[in-house]
C-alpha cells in the first residue's frame, strides 16, 4: 500500500494538537520533538494512502493560519517491516470508496506547472511541432510518436480541468492562456514549414490527421480519463502512453501545413479531430476529477467549485455534442 511521510513543523504549543489528530486517525508517529529555545515542534508521521488527504486538511484547519507552520510531504521508497501490510477493515473500507492516492496538494504541485507559459514550454512546443511536421511530411512513424511524447499541449488541458475542480480561476486562466499559445503556436509553425518544405499532402501520416470519426471521439474520452486515473494513483509514467494516444501537436501541425498548402477542406478536417482531441480530453478529466473527489478544503470554496464544475461540464458536453453533429455531417458530405 503506498504511503508517505507527512512532516510538520511549527510552533512548540501545537503539538499536543497535532498529536492528538494523528491518534484520532490511528496514524504511527515515527518521532517527534521540541526545541523550546526556539519555540518550535517537529512531527514525522507515516501514513497511508487512506488518510493522507483527511490528515492535511485537518493539519491544515489547525496551522493554517501560523506563518512560520509548514506541513511537508516526503516520499517513501520502501518500510520494513510493512504496516500496512495488512490493512485493518476500516482501511479497507476506506480503500473500496476511493482509489487516490494522491492528495489535493500533490495534485497541485504535479499539474499546475502545465499551464505555465514559460520559456521551455514555447521551446518544447517550437521544437516538437518541427519534429512532427517532418514526421508527417516523411510519412515516419517513429518521427511523429517522439514529437508527441516530447509535446508539452497536454500539461495546460488537465491544468484547466483541474482548476476548474478547484474553482482556482487563476489557474484557469493561465491554462487557457498556454493552451491558446500553444496550439496557436504548432499551427502557426506548421503553415509556415509548409511555406519552405516540399509537401505531399497525399503522405499516409498527414492524411491520417485529417480522418475523424465517433472512434476519435471514444479514444479521446478513455485517454483523457487514463491522463487523469495515472495523476490521482500515483502512477504519473502511464502519462506517456497517454500523450501517443491522445496526441494534440499531430493535428495541430497537420492543421498549420495543410492550411499553408492551400488545402483548406483537409485543414477543416484537422482541425475538428484537434477540437476533439482538447475538448473529450477536458471532459472525460473532469468527470473523472469528479468522480475521485477532488475539490477544495472550505465549504464555501467547495460550492463555487460545484458551480463551476457543473457549468464546465455543461459547455463541454454542448460542444462535444456540436462536434459529434459536424463529424456525421462531414461523413454524409464525403
Amino acid at each position: 500500500m503506498s504511503s508517505k511521510i507527512i512532516e510538520v513543523v511549527g510552533p512548540a504549543g501545537h503539538l499536543d494538537t497535532v498529536l492528538g489528530i494523528a491518534e484520532g486517525l490511528a496514524i504511527d508517529v515515527l518521532w517527534h520533538g521540541v526545541d523550546e529555545n526556539r519555540d518550535r515542534m517537529a512531527v514525522h508521521m507515516l501514513v497511508s494512502t487512506e488518510y493522507r488527504q483527511r490528515l492535511m486538511d485537518d493539519l491544515y484547519r489547525v496551522l493554517g493560519a501560523s506563518e512560520t507552520a509548514r506541513i511537508l510531504v516526503l516520499p517513501v521508497e520502501a518500510v520494513l517491516p510493512d504496516p500496512f501490510q495488512e490493512p485493518k477493515e476500516a482501511d479497507k473500507e476506506a480503500a473500496g470508496k476511493k482509489a487516490r492516492a494522491v492528495s489535493r496538494e500533490e495534485l497541485y504541485t504535479n499539474v499546475t506547472g502545465g499551464a505555465d507559459l514559460t520559456g521551455q514550454f514555447l521551446l518544447l512546443t517550437v521544437l516538437s511541432t518541427i519534429v512532427a511536421a517532418i514526421g508527417l511530411l516523411e510519412n515516419n512513424v517513429a518521427v511523429v510518436i517522439g514529437a508527441m511524447v516530447i509535446a508539452p499541449l497536454l500539461g495546460p488541458n488537465l491544468a484547466l480541468a483541474l482548476g476548474t475542480s478547484m474553482a482556482d480561476t487563476r489557474l484557469i486562466g493561465r491554462s487557457l492562456r498556454t493552451n491558446a499559445v500553444g496550439l496557436g503556436g504548432a499551427i502557426l509553425i506548421g503553415m509556415l514549414l509548409a511555406t519552405v518544405m516540399s509537401v505531399d499532402v497525399g503522405a499516409r501520416e498527414l492524411q491520417m490527421r485529417t480522418e475523424v470519426g465517433l472512434d476519435s471521439v471514444a479514444l479521446a474520452l478513455a485517454s483523457g480519463a487514463a491522463a487523469v486515473l495515472s495523476l490521482t494513483t500515483g502512477l504519473p509514467t502511464v502519462l506517456v502512453g497517454v500523450m501517443v494516444a491522445v496526441a494534440l501537436l499531430p493535428p495541430a501541425a497537420t492543421v498549420g501545413i495543410m492550411l499553408g498548402s492551400g488545402e483548406f477542406s483537409a485543414a477543416y478536417m484537422a482541425a475538428l479531430l484537434l477540437a476533439v482531441n482538447v475538448v473529450c480530453v477536458n471532459l472525460s478529466a473532469k468527470l473523472v476529477f469528479l468522480y475521485q473527489g477532488v475539490r477544495p478544503r472550505g465549504q464555501a470554496q467547495q460550492a463555487a467549485a460545484a458551480q463551476s464544475m457543473a457549468g464546465y461540464l455543461l459547455l463541454w458536453a454542448i460542444t462535444l455534442a456540436l462536434l459529434v453533429f459536424l463529424i456525421l455531417e462531414a461523413d454524409v458530405t464525403l
